[in-house]
């Protein structure tokens, strides 16, 4: 257990203490503001919300005082970059700087989907001779390759996580030797649980006083009512400006033809009924079919009749399928353990099936995917009842970002009078460093002649940084446009986000100072080139969530009339502050960020979504960006 934090302690102290061990750092007010904010707010049990702005050293903000309070804390975050970063740098230098002065070791643990790691037993039964005949025969070379190094890396790994590898087994080799949440029967019912690489990270995080997540495996410990995590007493949401989206993912639920494949695969692999598979297999056709022509569209609760007919019947094929496996005995271990994966994604199907037949009016169902790949989905219409139950009511949390939107405590459950909120701003000189451009001349997006407008504008722009520039589209189409002329008239090397995995490309990017990134939403985050690799970043349009978005346009049905001002521009002004955030990344740092998108400029939620936007000089004049790129 954590141990008590020491009084005499002042954590403005021990995060110079910290501070003082980094080369080149120095201490930030915004960041010794958040200190004591969340210092207080631990103490007193409150929430908290902080807005700190990029060059804040917002992990240190929030690990210092989390540290020195004693309590077990949660830091959930939304990429692994970000994981990546707490647990191998942040932490470390944390707990160099500190142990020595809170006399005691600090100890931090990253917890990840069952999935992640190898799964002992299926490594065991690879190894059996009847069963490496079973399955891997039925693979290709190149998979059994991987899953042959696989067996032979858990010999010396310590921790089975993916993560570890120094290479990238193909997918299809990983499934083979690691086991999801829904097929694993548990420790206790596994013969080789006691040398489970999911639950050893498990029981290490178990006494961690820092325990990392992704908000995705949060969310899913809130919908399984604490199943997942550690009891902790604090949590802090880093990136929290995703925690309704990722919130209603996770609490949420789906079911596909691929999911109903794969029960069919678990029992196929100890029942020889051909009979009954292939009545399943009838059966993920037919419910494929029934929402194949659905996709992107929100599907009405009660769920129609021909989604409810096939629902039912494949429920009473699981159950069939459930009492047969049920009947089958066996001494052969690896034959159990199937038998009991088998039970396992039996019973999660059953139960899936029964959420989408009895779904009330607080739900929302939609057809998400592709027609040859679609699945039904039901995901809460808000979140904040989960959150509340799970979360706000059993222990104290931050919420941090460099973008907070203004809706987003009551979006979430959090009331007025249970939280407090700060904004620490940000330590860097936009007034000085950087100027915002709006090419109000151009068309509208729905407007005629608008590509080859857009493509004009970019080609001078780009021309006027020399290169140098991250250009972000809200669309794959028009990022490729844009890059398939902009390569035609300009000289400058031009990436595109599917050229390379991203950090390889975040890093070939910046090592070639002229060349340009032309990338989509993946990219409006997560993005950190700091000096005049990057001195100009463009998006072509304030990003609008889509209309015909399913869950959000039952969002906007329930709020009415002023959904366009409560639900979209924050999500819009959020999505933009996100992806201007990419520019000045250093205290050294200047640049132009250009919305080519003239509705900023001309319409009058353009002052709302600009106010959320770092404190920039302004301009509509291309020949102000000119003069600006030139004086850098």
């Amino acid at each position: 257990m954590p141990a008590k934090p020491n009084r005499d302690l002042d954590v403005v102290d021990l995060l110079q203490a910290v501070v003082d061990t980094l080369p080149n750092v120095e201490a930030r007010s915004g960041q010794v503001a958040m200190a004591s904010a969340i210092a207080d707010a631990i103490e007193n049990k409150r929430h908290l919300i902080v807005q700190a702005g990029t060059g804040t050293g917002k992990t240190l903000g929030y690990l210092v005082p989390a540290v020195a309070s004693g309590k077990r804390v949660v830091v959930s975050t939304y990429t692994k970059a970000l994981q990546d970063q707490l647990a191998k740098h942040d932490l470390p230098a944390l707990s160099s700087a500190l142990s020595p002065i809170i006399g005691r070791e600090i100890s931090w643990a990253v917890l990840k989907g069952r999935n992640n790691y190898l799964c002992a037993q299926r490594i065991t039964e690879i190894r059996e001779p009847k069963q490496h005949k079973l399955d891997i025969d039925e693979l290709s070379p190149q998979v059994r390759s991987d899953v042959d190094k696989l067996v032979a890396w858990s010999e010396t790994t310590t921790t089975g996580d993916s993560g570890d590898l120094s290479w990238s087994p193909r997918d299809a080799a990983w499934r083979h030797v690691s086991i999801g949440s829904d097929e694993c029967p548990g420790a206790s019912r596994c013969p080789s649980g006691d040398a489970c690489f999911s639950e050893r990270a498990r029981d290490f995080a178990s006494v961690a006083d820092v325990i990392i997540v992704n908000t995705h495996i949060y969310g899913l410990d809130v919908a399984t009512e604490g199943a997942l995590l550690p009891e902790h007493d604090v949590v802090i949401f880093d990136e929290a400006h995703q925690l309704e989206d990722v919130m209603s993912a996770s609490v949420g639920t789906a079911i596909s033809p691929g999911s109903i494949q794969h029960v069919i695969g678990a029992l196929r692999s100890i029942v020889r009924d051909d009979a009954l598979t292939g009545s399943l297999q009838q059966l993920a056709s037919e419910f494929g079919s029934c929402i194949a022509g659905e996709i992107d569209k929100r599907v009405r609760l009660p769920l129609p009749d021909d989604i409810q007919d096939v629902l039912a019947r494949l429920r009473l094929k699981i159950d069939e399928a459930v009492a047969g496996l049920k009947a089958i005995s066996s001494n052969d271990e690896s034959a159990k353990q199937r038998i009991l994966r088998a039970q396992t994604l039996s019973s999660r199907l059953i139960e899936v099936i029964d959420g989408c037949l009895t779904a009330g009016s607080r739900t929302v169902a939609f057809v998400s995917g592709s027609k040859d790949r679609p699945a039904l989905e039901l995901a809460p219409l808000h979140v904040g009842p989960s959150l509340s139950k799970g979360v706000w009511s059993k222990r104290t949390a931050v919420l941090t970002s460099a973008t907070i939107p203004l809706a987003m405590p009551a979006r979430v459950g959090l009331n007025e009078d249970e939280i407090d909120a700060i904004d620490v701003g940000s330590p860097f000189d936009y007034e000085n460093s950087s100027l915002l451009y709006c090419a109000k001349h151009l068309p509208l997006p729905n407007e005629s002649g608008r590509d080859e407008a857009v493509h004009k504008e970019l080609e001078r722009l780009i021309n006027a940084a020399h290169g140098r520039t991250l250009a972000l589209f809200t669309t794959y189409r028009a990022m490729h446009a844009a890059a398939d002329e902009m390569s035609r008239r300009l000289e400058y090397k031009i990436w595109r986000q599917d050229d390379l995995p991203k950090m390889a490309l975040v890093d070939a990017f910046a090592t070639e100072e002229s060349s340009c990134l032309f990338a989509t939403a993946g990219f409006f985050q997560g993005v950190d080139v700091p000096g005049q690799t990057l001195s100009l970043v463009v998006i072509d349009k304030i990003p609008f969530p889509r209309p015909d978005d399913p869950l959000l346009s039952a969002r906007r049905d329930e709020v009415g009339k002023t959904s366009f001002s409560d639900i979209d521009i924050p999500l819009a002004a959020t999505q933009l502050a996100q992806a201007a955030g990419r520019l000045i990344r250093s205290r050294k740092d200047s640049g132009v960020v250009a919305i080519l998108d003239p509705r900023l400029a001309t319409k009058g939620y353009g002052k709302k979504i600009v106010s959320t936007l770092p404190p920039m000089k302004r301009t509509i004049e291309f020949s102000d960006v000119v003069q600006f790129l030139q004086s850098i």
